[in-house]
């Protein structure tokens, strides 16, 4: 036989093993060798019924292998696009409830406790007890603002940098330093008054809030006396 590598005999060979093949083309067909004696003999034919049935299994498998391989990269796709969306939602609702307006607040205070010193805060920096560090639910990271004790009248400006307190009416935790200054320490809380002073905008510039005249009124005093 010629070696035809089109024909169709040839073209259904490369789809197959050589060794299904073989089976296949070879068939075991019944003969008339006396009258009323029938034998069978091997034949050189391709059954065609068993070849398509062969060749539509062999179609499955491959679509199969196909589709698995489509949705093992589309499902961590789809993860990784559901993820991003919600990451994007959540910033997007926590920046839309930051409180930029400069307006006061009144709530109380509380301050960091041991337990808190040296963790990373929102901005990325370690918690100093002896600095001016506070943390706010709604201010802007970066905030400044005169925080009030109204019990006794003292007062302080801090930098918020954290976010905080989670506890109902609580609106600053201040550090420990601020604390002792604002004489919160006793009894762990103490209502306050929060003026902002400069308020951080989302175009990068700073809004002077209800706290910007006091501060520069503190600021030309000290400069009077000579300080």
């Amino acid at each position: 036989m010629e070696n035809r590598p089109h024909t169709r005999e040839n073209r259904l060979l490369g789809l197959l093993p050589a060794a299904e093949w073989v089976r296949l083309k070879t068939q075991r067909v019944s003969v008339e060798i006396a009258p009323g004696w029938r034998g069978y003999k091997a034949v050189n034919h391709v059954d065609r019924t068993r070849l398509r049935s062969g060749q539509r299994y062999k179609l499955r498998t491959l679509l199969f292998l196909v589709l698995a391989c489509c949705l093992s990269t589309a499902l961590p796709a789809q993860t990784s696009a559901s993820t991003d969306a919600g990451q994007a939602s959540a910033k997007t609702v926590h920046h839309a409830g930051l409180d930029r307006s400069g307006k006061t607040r009144k709530g109380k205070a509380s301050y960091y406790g041991r337990k808190f010193y040296t963790k990373k805060m929102a901005d990325g920096t370690p918690m100093d007890p002896q600095s001016n560090a506070a943390a706010s639910k709604t201010l802007p990271l970066g905030t400044k603002a005169r925080v009030t004790n109204l019990e006794n009248g003292s007062s302080e400006v801090v930098e918020i940098r954290d976010r905080g307190p989670y506890v109902k009416n609580r609106i600053v935790d201040v550090s420990p330093k601020t604390a002792d200054k604002l004489g919160l320490k006793k009894d762990g809380t103490a209502p306050v008054e929060v003026k902002p002073v400069e308020i951080p905008q989302p175009d990068g510039s700073v809004k002077s809030g209800t706290g910007a005249a006091e501060t520069r009124h503190d600021k030309s005093t000290v400069g009077s006396q000579g300080f």
